[in-house]
C-alpha cells in the first residue's frame, strides 16, 4: 500500500488504459473485431506470464470506448488482474458489454479522459500507460497538444495501435493520411512510446497481444515490429 494525498493506493505494476475507438469511421465489424482482439490478448499465456513477473504481479486495467468529446465509457472498470481466472473474468466483462457509438474522433479528449481515471483509480505504479487504438485522425474536440500537456503532468505513457483498413466508414469520407504516421508524429507521447499498426484482423489481433505483453513487462518492440531495419541489415 503507498499513500498518496490521504489515501492508500494499491501498489501495482501498471495502471494500464485500454482505451478503444468506438467512433462510426470504426464499422461494426472493426468495432467487434478490436474487442474480440483485446479479449484473446488478455485471456492468453503470454500476457498471464507478463503479469505474474512483475514485482507485485498484478496491474490495474480498465478498457475504455471512446469517440466524441463527450463520449468515453468503460466497458470493464479499474480491475486487478494476477491471474488467469481474473483475466477470464476481466475479458468476459470486456465482452458482454452494450455498444455505443459517436460520430467523431476526439483523440484528445479520449487521452484527457484516460489521465483522469489515472490519477483517480486508486492504485499506484510505477509505470502508467494509455494504450489507444484508432482508425483515424482527430477531428474534434481537444487539442492532442493540450492533452500531451495533462499525460506529462501525471507521468503517464501514451502508445498507439493505429488500424489501417481501406473501407470507409458509414460517415466520413476518406481521409488521405498515412494513419502509422500520424500515430507517431501527433498521438504517442512520454519516455519509450511506441506504435505498432495493424492491416488485417490477423494483424491486429498480434499487435494487441504483442502491445499488451510489451507494455506490461516493460519492453520496447524489436526494429523489425516498427517497420525498421534491424541493426547491421539494409533497409
Amino acid at each position: 500500500m503507498q499513500e498518496i494525498d490521504g489515501r492508500t493506493d494499491i501498489e501495482v505494476d501498471v495502471e494500464l488504459v485500454l482505451a478503444v475507438d468506438i467512433s462510426y469511421s470504426v464499422d461494426e465489424e472493426e468495432a467487434r473485431r478490436q474487442r474480440e482482439g483485446y479479449v484473446a490478448a488478455l485471456a492468453s499465456e503470454d500476457v498471464i506470464q507478463s503479469i505474474q513477473a512483475g514485482a507485485y504481479g498484478r496491474i490495474a486495467v480498465t478498457y475504455v470506448e471512446w469517440a466524441d468529446s463527450g463520449l468515453q465509457r468503460a466497458a470493464a472498470d479499474w480491475t486487478i488482474i494476477s491471474s488467469e481466472e481474473e483475466a477470464l473474468m476481466f475479458a468476459a466483462t470486456v465482452a458482454a458489454a452494450p455498444f455505443e457509438r459517436g460520430h467523431y474522433t476526439a483523440i484528445g479528449a479520449a487521452v484527457a479522459d484516460s489521465v483522469s481515471r489515472i490519477e483517480t483509480n486508486g492504485y499506484s505504479a510505477g509505470r502508467r500507460i494509455i494504450d489507444i487504438s484508432g482508425d483515424g485522425p482527430l477531428n474534434q474536440g481537444m487539442p492532442l497538444a493540450e492533452a500531451h500537456e495533462l499525460a506529462r503532468e501525471a507521468h503517464v505513457v501514451i502508445n498507439g495501435l493505429p488500424v489501417i483498413s481501406e473501407r470507409v466508414g458509414r460517415w466520413v469520407r476518406p481521409v488521405e493520411v498515412h494513419l502509422d504516421d500520424y500515430f507517431e508524429e501527433n498521438v504517442i507521447f512520454g519516455p519509450g512510446a511506441f506504435v505498432l499498426p495493424a492491416r488485417s484482423e490477423e494483424e491486429f489481433r498480434e499487435a494487441i497481444l504483442r502491445k499488451l505483453v510489451l507494455e506490461i513487462a516493460g519492453a520496447a518492440p524489436s526494429p523489425s515490429e516498427l517497420g525498421r531495419p534491424e541493426a547491421g541489415h539494409a533497409p
